[in-house]
């Protein structure tokens, strides 16, 4: 079936065979035996097999199937049930899954929702380390909880490149009201992918404490590396956000000024063009009686006048630096 992504039986650490997952309850429990279940955006009928094999909490299946959960962890007596948000990058977005995990003794079993990655090179990961996979369902759980982890990183160096290339165009002059919006686009995804980061923090540290079942002490050094690499991931983000809103800034900044240098060249130029505007103004008034129409010079007067008026006016605002 579509929905079962793997099945597969561990014991020791070893892979002993796949399993038939319509045929779960005739897999019996057994000490060192670990089953660990990959399903992909089952259905209710494929969610009630592994409740009914593996006791699962009737709130957790129901989490597990409508999914938009937040991260969490929450513990049903024996299982741990966690969410966790996968982001990755598509056509310039970030778009997020889901993935929820139930551990409980001798099972783990995944269920993904959305776009989220596959846990193939996880599973691949485990498998090639017997010994650590011996150690149990905890290590499953560090895994998985890594390789989300360690794949915001991409994510996060794109944006980062993006967001320089941004910056490089706010300080050339080529930053057009298009960038703008990108520009709240990936405030927009920085703003995600710190919903999804940031309560890692608070679920590593729950994981190390002696009341959270099934985690064994040996594994706790493994969820507080887990831990520092989801707080090297929510420092990135605060950085870029911090980042864009600088950049933004200053892209309003420059464009005040480059205005305030387009109105005091409009200024300096319409004080230069009132003179003669003035002066025509007077002379087109069309009076009968205007002595300065006998002269034999007052042509050449007036507009020597004008000219040194404005001469005169374009010298004081370009040594102003209005012009």
């Amino acid at each position: 079936m579509d929905q079962v992504v793997n099945c597969a039986l561990y014991r020791n650490g070893q892979r002993v065979r796949d399993l038939d997952f319509e045929k779960l309850d005739e897999v019996k429990d057994a000490p060192g035996q670990l089953i660990w279940v990959g399903l992909l955006e089952p259905d209710e009928r494929t969610l009630g097999i592994v409740q009914r094999r593996f006791g699962l909490h009737d709130l957790a299946i129901e989490d597990a199937n409508m999914a938009h959960q937040r991260p969490k962890l929450e513990v049903y007596g024996e299982t741990l049930f966690i969410v966790l948000r996968t982001a990755k990058r598509e056509e310039g977005s970030v778009v997020f899954g889901e993935s929820h995990i139930f551990i409980g003794k001798g099972y783990v079993v995944t269920v993904r929702h959305g776009p989220s990655q596959s846990f193939a090179a996880v599973r691949q990961r485990c498998e090639s380390a017997p010994k650590a996979l011996a150690k149990g369902e905890d290590f499953i759980l560090y895994a998985i909880m890594d390789f989300v982890v360690d794949n915001y990183f991409p994510t996060l160096d794109e944006m980062e490149d993006e967001i320089e290339k941004i910056e490089d165009e706010i300080f050339t002059n080529h930053f057009v009201p298009a960038d703008v919006e990108r520009v709240y686009e990936l405030r927009r995804d920085l703003i995600g992918l710190r919903h999804a980061v940031f309560p890692l923090l608070d679920i590593c540290m729950r994981l190390t404490r002696y009341d959270v079942p099934l985690i064994d002490r040996d594994t706790y050094p493994y969820f507080r590396d887990v831990q520092d690499h989801a707080i090297k991931a929510n420092d990135t983000i605060d950085q870029l956000r911090e980042t864009l809103s600088s950049a933004l800034e200053a892209h309003l900044l420059l464009s005040s000024v480059r205005q305030n240098e387009v109105t005091k060249k409009l200024a300096g130029w319409a004080a230069i063009l009132a003179v003669p505007t003035a002066i025509a103004g007077i002379y087109g008034m069309n009076f009968e009686y205007m002595p300065e129409l006998t002269w034999k010079y007052s042509y050449p007067i007036v507009l020597g006048g004008i000219i040194a008026a404005c001469s005169y006016l374009y010298y004081r605002f370009h040594k102003s630096g209005w012009l």
